[in-house]
Protein backbone atom coordinates (compact mmCIF):
# COMPACT_ATOMS: atom_id res chain seq x y z
CA UNK A 1 0.00 0.00 0.00
CA UNK A 2 1.05 3.11 -1.08
CA UNK A 3 -0.40 6.13 1.35
CA UNK A 4 1.09 9.46 1.27
CA UNK A 5 0.20 11.60 4.01
CA UNK A 6 0.67 15.35 4.59
CA UNK A 7 3.33 16.08 7.48
CA UNK A 8 1.81 12.62 8.87
CA UNK A 9 2.95 11.42 12.74
CA UNK A 10 1.90 7.81 12.86
CA UNK A 11 0.78 8.00 16.56
CA UNK A 12 -1.82 5.92 18.19
CA UNK A 13 -1.74 8.55 20.97
CA UNK A 14 -2.18 12.30 20.65
CA UNK A 15 0.91 14.58 20.76
CA UNK A 16 1.46 18.24 21.65
CA UNK A 17 1.02 20.98 18.81
CA UNK A 18 5.08 22.81 18.92
CA UNK A 19 4.75 25.23 16.48
CA UNK A 20 1.83 26.98 13.70
CA UNK A 21 3.02 24.88 11.07
CA UNK A 22 2.42 21.88 12.26
CA UNK A 23 -0.20 19.26 12.16
CA UNK A 24 -0.40 15.93 14.44
CA UNK A 25 -3.05 13.43 13.68
CA UNK A 26 -3.43 9.41 15.10
CA UNK A 27 -6.33 7.35 15.07
CA UNK A 28 -8.65 7.15 18.38
CA UNK A 29 -8.44 3.57 18.05
CA UNK A 30 -6.08 0.75 15.83
CA UNK A 31 -7.79 -0.34 12.56
CA UNK A 32 -10.46 -3.37 12.66
CA UNK A 33 -12.39 -4.81 10.39
CA UNK A 34 -15.94 -3.49 10.76
CA UNK A 35 -17.05 -0.20 9.74
CA UNK A 36 -16.61 2.94 11.32
CA UNK A 37 -18.11 6.16 9.78
CA UNK A 38 -19.42 9.80 10.29
CA UNK A 39 -17.54 11.05 13.51
CA UNK A 40 -18.88 14.01 15.11
CA UNK A 41 -16.25 16.01 17.63
CA UNK A 42 -17.06 18.54 21.10
CA UNK A 43 -14.89 20.35 23.39
CA UNK A 44 -16.21 20.28 26.90
CA UNK A 45 -16.10 22.73 29.19
CA UNK A 46 -13.39 21.11 31.18
CA UNK A 47 -11.23 21.12 28.47
CA UNK A 48 -11.85 17.28 27.48
CA UNK A 49 -12.68 16.08 23.88
CA UNK A 50 -15.91 13.75 23.33
CA UNK A 51 -15.84 12.21 19.63
CA UNK A 52 -18.61 9.79 18.56
CA UNK A 53 -19.35 7.19 15.39
CA UNK A 54 -20.98 4.73 14.28
CA UNK A 55 -19.91 1.40 14.35
CA UNK A 56 -21.04 -2.08 12.39
CA UNK A 57 -20.61 -4.47 9.84
CA UNK A 58 -22.59 -1.95 7.63
CA UNK A 59 -24.95 0.87 7.56
CA UNK A 60 -28.92 1.23 6.76
CA UNK A 61 -28.76 -2.57 6.22
CA UNK A 62 -27.00 -3.75 9.12
CA UNK A 63 -28.91 -3.81 12.34
CA UNK A 64 -25.96 -4.36 14.61
CA UNK A 65 -24.93 -0.67 14.03
CA UNK A 66 -24.56 1.36 16.80
CA UNK A 67 -23.24 4.82 18.19
CA UNK A 68 -19.59 4.69 19.88
CA UNK A 69 -17.70 7.10 21.48
CA UNK A 70 -14.32 7.82 23.61
CA UNK A 71 -13.02 11.16 25.03
CA UNK A 72 -9.28 12.51 25.32
CA UNK A 73 -8.68 14.05 28.62
CA UNK A 74 -7.43 17.41 29.28
CA UNK A 75 -3.81 16.92 29.11
CA UNK A 76 -4.19 13.51 28.23
CA UNK A 77 -2.08 12.22 25.33
CA UNK A 78 -4.14 8.90 24.73
CA UNK A 79 -7.90 8.64 23.91
CA UNK A 80 -9.99 6.44 26.16
CA UNK A 81 -10.66 2.96 25.28
CA UNK A 82 -13.92 2.86 23.31
CA UNK A 83 -17.12 3.19 25.21
CA UNK A 84 -21.11 2.98 24.16
CA UNK A 85 -23.30 6.31 23.28
CA UNK A 86 -26.61 4.58 21.83
CA UNK A 87 -27.92 1.30 20.68
CA UNK A 88 -31.71 1.24 19.82
CA UNK A 89 -31.65 -3.50 19.76
CA UNK A 90 -31.96 -4.89 16.24
CA UNK A 91 -32.51 -1.45 13.83
CA UNK A 92 -29.38 0.88 12.62
CA UNK A 93 -28.21 3.77 14.29
CA UNK A 94 -26.10 6.21 12.27
CA UNK A 95 -24.82 9.55 11.50
CA UNK A 96 -24.33 10.88 14.99
CA UNK A 97 -23.60 14.71 15.89
CA UNK A 98 -22.10 16.06 19.20
CA UNK A 99 -23.56 19.92 20.74
CA UNK A 100 -22.96 21.56 23.64
CA UNK A 101 -25.25 24.38 24.57
CA UNK A 102 -25.34 27.69 26.26
CA UNK A 103 -26.46 26.12 29.59
CA UNK A 104 -23.47 23.32 28.90
CA UNK A 105 -25.39 20.58 28.21
CA UNK A 106 -24.75 17.58 25.76
CA UNK A 107 -26.50 16.98 22.92
CA UNK A 108 -26.41 13.59 21.16
CA UNK A 109 -28.46 14.00 17.87
CA UNK A 110 -28.45 11.23 15.65
CA UNK A 111 -30.54 8.90 13.76
CA UNK A 112 -32.37 5.25 13.58
CA UNK A 113 -33.10 3.71 10.67
CA UNK A 114 -36.66 1.74 9.93
CA UNK A 115 -36.99 -0.95 7.57
CA UNK A 116 -33.40 -0.26 6.58
CA UNK A 117 -34.04 2.18 4.28
CA UNK A 118 -32.66 6.01 4.46
CA UNK A 119 -35.89 8.21 3.89
CA UNK A 120 -37.92 5.64 6.83
CA UNK A 121 -35.43 7.46 9.32
CA UNK A 122 -36.14 8.62 12.86
CA UNK A 123 -34.35 11.58 14.25
CA UNK A 124 -33.82 10.72 18.11
CA UNK A 125 -31.58 13.09 20.53
CA UNK A 126 -29.99 12.74 24.22
CA UNK A 127 -29.18 15.20 26.57
CA UNK A 128 -26.84 14.77 29.65
CA UNK A 129 -25.59 17.03 32.36
CA UNK A 130 -23.18 14.88 33.50
CA UNK A 131 -20.82 14.05 30.96
CA UNK A 132 -17.07 15.02 31.88
CA UNK A 133 -15.85 12.17 33.92
CA UNK A 134 -14.80 8.94 32.57
CA UNK A 135 -16.92 6.76 30.36
CA UNK A 136 -20.02 7.48 28.36
CA UNK A 137 -22.01 10.37 29.52
CA UNK A 138 -24.98 9.90 32.03
CA UNK A 139 -27.91 10.55 29.75
CA UNK A 140 -30.72 12.72 31.79
CA UNK A 141 -33.26 12.55 28.78
CA UNK A 142 -33.56 10.95 25.21
CA UNK A 143 -36.99 11.64 23.14
CA UNK A 144 -37.32 11.69 19.09
CA UNK A 145 -37.76 15.10 17.21
CA UNK A 146 -40.53 14.81 14.49
CA UNK A 147 -40.91 17.42 11.96
CA UNK A 148 -43.46 18.52 10.02
CA UNK A 149 -43.38 20.42 7.15
CA UNK A 150 -46.17 21.97 6.21
CA UNK A 151 -47.37 22.36 2.67
CA UNK A 152 -45.05 25.12 1.85
CA UNK A 153 -42.38 22.66 1.58
CA UNK A 154 -44.14 21.23 -1.45
CA UNK A 155 -45.02 24.55 -3.19
CA UNK A 156 -41.07 25.58 -2.66
CA UNK A 157 -39.83 22.39 -3.69
CA UNK A 158 -42.09 22.75 -7.22
CA UNK A 159 -41.23 26.75 -7.65
CA UNK A 160 -37.13 26.15 -7.16
CA UNK A 161 -37.41 23.30 -9.61
CA UNK A 162 -38.81 25.83 -12.12
CA UNK A 163 -35.97 27.86 -11.80
CA UNK A 164 -33.23 24.96 -12.10
CA UNK A 165 -31.80 23.44 -15.82
CA UNK A 166 -32.82 20.39 -15.96
CA UNK A 167 -31.45 17.62 -15.59
CA UNK A 168 -33.00 14.26 -16.64
CA UNK A 169 -30.55 11.43 -14.92
CA UNK A 170 -30.59 12.29 -11.32
CA UNK A 171 -31.55 9.73 -9.03
CA UNK A 172 -32.97 9.77 -5.38
CA UNK A 173 -35.15 6.83 -3.18
CA UNK A 174 -38.75 9.00 -4.28
CA UNK A 175 -37.59 9.70 -7.72
CA UNK A 176 -36.67 7.74 -11.02
CA UNK A 177 -38.57 10.36 -12.76
CA UNK A 178 -36.85 12.51 -10.47
CA UNK A 179 -38.40 16.05 -10.16
CA UNK A 180 -41.50 14.73 -11.11
CA UNK A 181 -41.52 12.30 -8.49
CA UNK A 182 -40.15 14.68 -5.40
CA UNK A 183 -42.85 17.15 -6.37
CA UNK A 184 -45.42 14.27 -5.87
CA UNK A 185 -43.80 13.11 -2.68
CA UNK A 186 -43.32 16.48 -1.63
CA UNK A 187 -47.59 16.58 -1.08
CA UNK A 188 -47.11 13.30 0.67
CA UNK A 189 -47.81 14.77 4.64
CA UNK A 190 -46.47 11.46 5.98
CA UNK A 191 -43.35 10.84 4.17
CA UNK A 192 -42.03 14.56 4.17
CA UNK A 193 -42.27 13.91 8.55
CA UNK A 194 -39.52 10.96 8.37
CA UNK A 195 -36.07 10.48 6.83
CA UNK A 196 -34.62 13.91 8.10
CA UNK A 197 -30.94 12.84 9.02
CA UNK A 198 -28.23 14.70 10.70
CA UNK A 199 -24.36 15.17 9.81
CA UNK A 200 -22.97 18.62 10.62
CA UNK A 201 -22.66 20.49 13.75
CA UNK A 202 -25.79 22.50 14.74
CA UNK A 203 -25.05 26.35 14.82
CA UNK A 204 -26.15 28.94 17.59
CA UNK A 205 -27.54 32.21 16.19
CA UNK A 206 -26.91 35.63 18.54
CA UNK A 207 -30.31 35.26 19.28
CA UNK A 208 -29.74 31.88 20.97
CA UNK A 209 -31.99 30.11 18.03
CA UNK A 210 -30.10 26.77 17.39
CA UNK A 211 -30.44 25.73 13.41
CA UNK A 212 -29.46 21.91 13.09
CA UNK A 213 -28.78 21.01 9.32
CA UNK A 214 -30.40 18.28 8.24
CA UNK A 215 -31.23 16.43 4.82
CA UNK A 216 -33.22 13.81 3.20
CA UNK A 217 -32.19 10.74 0.86
CA UNK A 218 -35.12 10.34 -0.11
CA UNK A 219 -35.93 13.94 -1.44
CA UNK A 220 -32.55 14.80 -1.97
CA UNK A 221 -32.58 18.36 -0.62
CA UNK A 222 -31.85 19.77 2.89
CA UNK A 223 -33.73 21.91 5.77
CA UNK A 224 -33.06 23.14 8.79
CA UNK A 225 -34.73 22.46 12.34
CA UNK A 226 -35.28 25.41 14.59
CA UNK A 227 -35.55 25.71 18.14
CA UNK A 228 -36.31 29.25 19.85
CA UNK A 229 -36.21 27.33 23.47
CA UNK A 230 -33.47 25.96 24.20
CA UNK A 231 -34.38 22.86 22.43
CA UNK A 232 -37.71 22.12 23.78
CA UNK A 233 -39.37 22.22 20.53
CA UNK A 234 -38.31 22.24 17.48
CA UNK A 235 -39.93 22.99 13.78
CA UNK A 236 -38.97 22.55 10.21
CA UNK A 237 -37.68 25.53 8.07
CA UNK A 238 -38.10 25.79 4.37
CA UNK A 239 -36.38 23.45 1.58
CA UNK A 240 -32.93 23.74 0.44
CA UNK A 241 -33.36 23.02 -3.10
CA UNK A 242 -31.27 22.13 -5.72
CA UNK A 243 -29.92 18.87 -7.82
CA UNK A 244 -28.54 16.97 -4.92
CA UNK A 245 -27.58 19.42 -1.85
CA UNK A 246 -27.40 17.27 1.04
CA UNK A 247 -25.77 17.08 4.48
CA UNK A 248 -25.41 21.15 4.72
CA UNK A 249 -22.93 23.21 7.27
CA UNK A 250 -23.86 26.35 8.09
CA UNK A 251 -22.12 29.37 8.75
CA UNK A 252 -22.99 32.58 9.89
CA UNK A 253 -21.38 35.73 8.04
CA UNK A 254 -20.94 39.04 9.94
CA UNK A 255 -24.01 40.90 8.32
CA UNK A 256 -26.25 37.94 9.43
CA UNK A 257 -26.33 35.91 6.39
CA UNK A 258 -26.04 31.82 6.88
CA UNK A 259 -24.44 30.22 4.05
CA UNK A 260 -24.98 26.64 4.06
CA UNK A 261 -22.25 24.47 1.98
CA UNK A 262 -23.52 21.04 0.97
CA UNK A 263 -22.55 17.85 -0.79
CA UNK A 264 -23.22 17.15 -4.30
CA UNK A 265 -25.29 14.18 -4.81
CA UNK A 266 -26.18 15.43 -8.40
CA UNK A 267 -24.73 14.92 -12.15
CA UNK A 268 -21.00 16.42 -13.48
CA UNK A 269 -19.95 18.58 -12.70
CA UNK A 270 -19.70 17.30 -8.90
CA UNK A 271 -18.87 20.75 -6.88
CA UNK A 272 -19.96 22.18 -3.59
CA UNK A 273 -23.30 23.67 -4.01
CA UNK A 274 -24.05 26.68 -1.53
CA UNK A 275 -27.44 28.25 -0.56
CA UNK A 276 -27.84 31.16 1.56
CA UNK A 277 -30.52 32.30 4.28
CA UNK A 278 -31.38 36.61 5.11
CA UNK A 279 -33.90 35.15 7.78
CA UNK A 280 -32.20 33.43 10.68
CA UNK A 281 -32.57 29.90 8.62
CA UNK A 282 -36.09 29.84 7.74
CA UNK A 283 -36.02 30.15 4.09
CA UNK A 284 -33.36 29.54 1.53
CA UNK A 285 -31.94 30.38 -1.93
CA UNK A 286 -31.86 27.33 -4.40
CA UNK A 287 -28.76 25.70 -4.27
CA UNK A 288 -26.41 26.06 -6.79
CA UNK A 289 -22.71 24.94 -7.89
CA UNK A 290 -19.29 26.53 -6.27
CA UNK A 291 -16.30 26.32 -8.24
CA UNK A 292 -15.06 23.82 -5.35
CA UNK A 293 -14.89 20.11 -6.46
CA UNK A 294 -16.76 17.60 -4.51
CA UNK A 295 -16.79 13.66 -5.37
CA UNK A 296 -20.40 13.28 -3.40
CA UNK A 297 -18.76 13.18 -0.05
CA UNK A 298 -19.53 15.59 2.99
CA UNK A 299 -17.50 18.41 3.87
CA UNK A 300 -17.56 21.12 7.10
CA UNK A 301 -17.28 24.61 7.35
CA UNK A 302 -16.73 26.83 10.60
CA UNK A 303 -16.10 30.33 11.42
CA UNK A 304 -13.08 31.21 13.67
CA UNK A 305 -13.20 33.21 16.24
CA UNK A 306 -10.83 35.94 14.06
CA UNK A 307 -13.80 35.97 11.04
CA UNK A 308 -11.76 33.74 8.63
CA UNK A 309 -13.50 30.52 7.59
CA UNK A 310 -11.86 26.77 7.12
CA UNK A 311 -13.82 24.55 5.07
CA UNK A 312 -11.94 20.70 4.86
CA UNK A 313 -13.32 18.65 2.42
CA UNK A 314 -12.52 16.29 -0.22
CA UNK A 315 -10.64 18.39 -3.02
CA UNK A 316 -11.13 16.38 -5.80
CA UNK A 317 -13.93 14.83 -8.01
CA UNK A 318 -11.93 11.10 -8.13
CA UNK A 319 -13.20 9.94 -4.91
CA UNK A 320 -12.35 10.37 -1.73
CA UNK A 321 -8.96 9.67 -1.76
CA UNK A 322 -7.59 13.23 -0.88
CA UNK A 323 -8.94 15.18 2.01
CA UNK A 324 -8.16 18.90 2.46
CA UNK A 325 -8.40 21.78 4.59
CA UNK A 326 -8.95 25.33 2.86
CA UNK A 327 -9.10 29.02 4.43
CA UNK A 328 -11.18 31.83 3.21
CA UNK A 329 -10.76 35.52 4.64
CA UNK A 330 -13.44 36.92 2.68
CA UNK A 331 -16.09 34.86 4.34
CA UNK A 332 -16.26 32.32 1.75
CA UNK A 333 -16.18 34.29 -1.36
CA UNK A 334 -12.31 32.75 -2.27
CA UNK A 335 -10.40 30.11 -0.28
CA UNK A 336 -6.74 31.15 -0.81
CA UNK A 337 -5.05 28.97 0.77
CA UNK A 338 -5.43 24.85 1.21
CA UNK A 339 -3.49 22.07 1.93
CA UNK A 340 -3.99 18.55 2.14
CA UNK A 341 -4.50 16.19 5.58
CA UNK A 342 -4.41 13.00 4.02
CA UNK A 343 -3.98 11.63 0.44
CA UNK A 344 -3.57 8.33 -1.06
CA UNK A 345 -2.13 8.30 -4.20
CA UNK A 346 -3.20 4.74 -5.32
CA UNK A 347 -6.29 5.43 -3.85
CA UNK A 348 -6.70 2.61 -1.58
CA UNK A 349 -6.80 4.65 1.40
CA UNK A 350 -9.90 6.94 1.79
CA UNK A 351 -10.74 9.68 3.89
CA UNK A 352 -13.81 11.26 4.61
CA UNK A 353 -16.84 12.50 6.59
CA UNK A 354 -14.78 15.05 8.51
CA UNK A 355 -16.36 16.97 12.02
CA UNK A 356 -14.11 20.30 13.02
CA UNK A 357 -14.31 22.67 15.82
CA UNK A 358 -12.37 25.48 16.87
CA UNK A 359 -11.78 24.89 20.58
CA UNK A 360 -11.60 27.92 22.89
CA UNK A 361 -7.47 28.07 22.96
CA UNK A 362 -7.77 28.80 19.02
CA UNK A 363 -6.59 25.17 17.75
CA UNK A 364 -8.63 23.48 15.25
CA UNK A 365 -9.57 19.60 16.30
CA UNK A 366 -10.68 17.28 13.77
CA UNK A 367 -12.09 13.89 13.39
CA UNK A 368 -13.05 12.30 9.78
CA UNK A 369 -13.56 8.15 8.71
CA UNK A 370 -10.05 6.31 7.37
CA UNK A 371 -10.36 3.77 5.66
CA UNK A 372 -7.55 1.79 4.34
CA UNK A 373 -8.79 -2.02 1.97
CA UNK A 374 -10.51 -3.57 4.25
CA UNK A 375 -9.85 -2.11 8.03
CA UNK A 376 -11.13 0.88 8.69
CA UNK A 377 -10.85 3.73 12.03
CA UNK A 378 -11.51 7.53 13.26
CA UNK A 379 -8.50 9.79 13.07
CA UNK A 380 -7.84 12.82 15.41
CA UNK A 381 -5.99 15.74 13.97
CA UNK A 382 -5.16 19.24 15.47
CA UNK A 383 -3.76 22.29 14.10
CA UNK A 384 -3.78 26.04 13.85
CA UNK A 385 -5.52 27.83 10.69
CA UNK A 386 -2.44 29.41 10.08
CA UNK A 387 -0.59 25.95 9.15
CA UNK A 388 -3.25 26.25 6.27
CA UNK A 389 -1.66 29.36 5.18
CA UNK A 390 1.83 28.66 5.73
CA UNK A 391 3.25 27.30 2.26
CA UNK A 392 7.07 27.34 1.78
CA UNK A 393 6.07 28.72 -1.92
CA UNK A 394 3.42 30.84 -0.71
CA UNK A 395 0.60 29.18 -2.80
CA UNK A 396 -2.01 26.76 -2.44
CA UNK A 397 -1.61 23.00 -2.72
Amino acid sequence: MKVFIILLIAWTSVAQVHAQTDILQGPIFALQEKHVHSSSIVECPNGDFLVCWFYGSGERTANDVLIQGARLKKGSKTWSPVFLMADTPDVPDCNPVLFIDHQARLWLFWIVVRANRWEQSILKYRIATDYQGTGSPTWDWQDMILLQPGDIFATTIESVFKTLTPQTQMWAEYAPRYATMIIEAARDKAKRQTGWMTRTHPIVLPTGRILLPLYSDGYNVSLVAISDDQGAHWRASQPIVGWGPIQPSMVRKQDGTLAAFMRDSGNAPNRVLISSSTDEGGSWSPAVDTDIPNPGSSLEVIALQDGRWVMVYNDTEAGRRSLAAALSDDEGKTWKWKRLIGQSEDGRASFAYPSVIQARDGTLHLTYSYKVETQATIRYCRFRADWIAHMDSGSTQ
